[in-house]
């Protein structure tokens, strides 16, 4: 659904249009009754502020699937996947080019507005425009129990471990696929049991294919001639 058939829509469902504002990858309407739509360039709705419940029932984007669901995920747009790094850039922009050669969009935290909220918020908005996440656990850190410094280990960003809880709160664990680098010399962020791993050493496409399987499970439409 485009911007100008979601403006349609709202005034079609009796909302008055109060202003509108340009995003990085999309665009926001407000409306009078302190409802905040956001149209992004994949598709996908997120509404905001006041009397949002209401919206997203009137929008039909709670419950079961919906025509207006229906349509926004037929359309032929780049599928959202949220993405959560560390201080590791080759890798993001590795993975980032990746998806995007396979038509997914990825939703990475920094380039993303933030509109005044704290890095918590935004991660709970933006959560809700993608079914999966993609985890860089990459070595950034070193650490071990205090007084035994013979246990010292590479491990990720401690960001890199409280985002990734909150991905597996928020979509579960068949949602969320960690890639880990160098996984002889780099602590696992968690030992719960179940966590999709992907290993890979030298270049994200190591982790391509299993990825991509992952993906394809959970609905992500991916050719296996863009691997």
């Amino acid at each position: 659904m485009t911007f100008d058939e979601l403006k349609s829509t709202l005034t079609e469902l009796g909302y008055l249009i109060n202003g509108e504002k340009e995003l990085s990858n999309g665009m926001q309407v407000k409306l009078t009754n302190g409802g905040v739509v956001n149209c992004f360039n994949n598709g996908n709705i997120n509404v905001q502020g006041k009397n949002a419940s209401e919206i997203k029932s009137a929008l039909g984007l709670e419950g079961p699937i919906t025509q207006f669901q229906a349509q926004v995920k037929s359309q032929k747009t780049p599928e959202a996947v949220f993405v959560v790094y560390g201080h590791d850039e080759e890798a993001k922009t590795q993975l980032e080019a990746m998806l995007r050669r396979w038509n997914v969009e990825p939703l990475i935290l920094d380039q993303l507005p933030s509109e005044g909220k704290t890095i918590i918020e935004k991660l709970e908005n933006y959560t809700d425009q993608a079914n999966f996440c993609i985890v860089l656990a990459t070595p950034d850190d070193e650490g071990h129990r205090r007084d035994h410094p013979e246990e010292k280990a590479f491990r990720a960003r401690q960001n890199v471990v409280l985002e990734l809880g909150m991905m597996l709160s928020k979509l579960g664990r068949d949602r969320v696929a960690i890639l880990l680098r160098n996984q002889e010399e780099t602590e696992r962020p968690s030992d719960i049991h179940g966590l999709i791993y992907i290993p890979f050493k030298d270049d994200i496409d190591e982790a391509a294919l299993q990825l991509a399987k992952e993906m394809s499970v959970k609905g992500y439409s991916i050719d296996i001639k863009r691997l």
